[in-house]
C-alpha cells in the first residue's frame, strides 16, 4: 500500500519491531513451536471495532459488543497457543478504545507491561464511517443506477470528503499506538488492515443485495485502499507492523458467490452482520495475522542483531 520510496524503511521498521515476545511465540498450523515452557508466557491482547468483534459470526460471547468466539483475534490466539483478552467491540472509533462502554472498562485497560502481543483494527469508524456511507450510497443508487450518486455525492464542490476523513483519522491513530506502546512497551503491535468488502476490478453486482449504483463500486473501492494506505503509513511511523487482509481477500467481496464470499452483502446469507466478514472472512484475517508473526519471526532471526547475539 505504501509508494515503493517508503519501502526499505518499511522493512527496517517491520525487522526492528520483530524482537522481544514475538521470538517467544508458539506458533501451530505448520509453522515452527517453541518449547511448551514458553506457552503462558504469551499475552495477547485484541483491541479493535466490528471487524474484529465479527458481529453475528456463531457463537456470540458478548452481546452489547457483538463478540464472538471465532473471530480472527480468537482464532489467531488458537494458533499461537496464546492467551487472550479480547476486548474488540463493534461500533468502536479510536476515541472509544480509551473510554468505558456498554458497562465495560476501556479497551486501553485490558493491556499492561506483561502484555506481549496486540492487534488492533481500528479507524473504519471515525472518519470515513462505513455503516453510514453505505446507508448513504445505497439511498442514492435509485436516482442514477448506472451513475455514481454516491462519489458526486461525497466529492459535491471538488472535495473528496471520505478521502478528507481518512486524513483527519491518521493521528487520531497515531494516538492509539502511542498508548498501546507506552502502557504495553515489550509488545509485539500489528494494525490489522480492512478486506476487501467490493470488487476489486471495480465491476460491481447487479444485486438488490448490494444496492450500490454501477460508478460507485470503484469509488467505494478506492476509499477502502485509502484507508488502509494510511493505516500502513501510520503503523510505520509508529513502529507497529501493518497487517495486509486485502490482498488475500480480493475476489471474496461481497459480490461473489456465496460459496466464495468472505464479505457478507447486505442481505447475508449466513449469521455475519452486513458488509462484514463471516465466518470464512475472520479465518482468512486470522490467517494474515498469522503470516506476518511467521514473517516478522523470520526477519528477525535473519537480522544481524540475531545472529550476533
Amino acid at each position: 500500500m505504501l509508494v515503493p520510496t517508503r519501502s526499505t524503511r518499511r522493512m527496517a521498521v517491520l525487522t526492528s519491531a520483530c524482537f522481544g515476545a514475538l521470538l517467544l511465540m508458539p506458533m501451530t498450523g505448520g509453522s515452527a513451536t517453541a518449547a511448551p515452557e514458553l506457552r503462558d508466557r504469551v499475552d495477547y491482547v485484541a483491541l479493535g471495532d466490528s471487524f474484529a468483534a465479527a458481529p453475528g459470526v456463531p457463537s456470540q460471547v458478548h452481546q452489547a459488543c457483538a463478540r464472538s468466539s471465532r473471530n480472527y483475534p480468537s482464532l489467531t490466539a488458537a494458533r499461537l497457543t496464546a492467551r487472550l483478552t479480547d476486548v474488540t467491540c463493534s461500533g468502536a472509533t479510536t476515541a472509544d478504545l480509551a473510554v468505558s462502554r456498554h458497562g465495560e472498562p476501556a479497551q486501553f485497560d485490558a493491556l499492561n507491561r506483561g502484555t506481549d502481543l496486540v492487534t488492533v483494527t481500528i479507524g473504519g469508524n471515525d472518519g470515513v464511517g462505513f455503516s453510514k456511507v453505505l446507508k448513504t450510497c445505497g439511498e442514492l443508487s435509485n436516482s442514477q443506477p448506472a451513475g455514481a450518486p454516491c462519489r458526486e455525492h461525497f466529492t459535491e464542490g471538488g472535495r473528496d470528503r471520505l478521502l478528507e476523513g481518512i486524513n483527519e483519522t491518521a493521528p487520531k491513530v497515531d494516538t492509539v499506538i502511542d498508548a498501546v506502546h507506552r502502557v504495553a512497551p515489550r509488545a509485539k503491535v500489528l494494525i490489522v488492515g480492512y478486506p476487501s468488502l467490493f470488487p476489486h476490478d471495480g465491476i460491481g453486482c447487479a444485486s438488490s443485495s448490494a444496492p450500490f449504483a454501477a460508478g460507485d463500486f470503484p469509488y467505494l473501492r478506492d476509499t477502502t485502499i485509502r484507508l488502509n494506505a494510511m493505516l500502513a503509513e501510520r503503523a510505520v511511523r509508529k513502529g507497529a507492523t501493518y497487517v495486509d487482509t486485502y490482498t488475500p481477500s480480493i475476489g471474496h467481496d461481497m459480490c461473489q458467490p456465496a460459496e466464495r464470499r468472505w464479505i457478507e452483502d447486505l442481505a447475508p446469507r449466513t449469521a455475519a452482520a452486513p458488509a462484514h466478514p463471516n465466518a470464512r472472512g475472520e479465518a482468512a484475517m486470522a490467517e494474515a495475522v498469522t503470516r506476518a508473526l511467521a514473517k516478522c519471526r523470520s526477519h528477525a532471526k535473519d537480522s544481524p542483531a540475531h545472529h550476533a547475539a
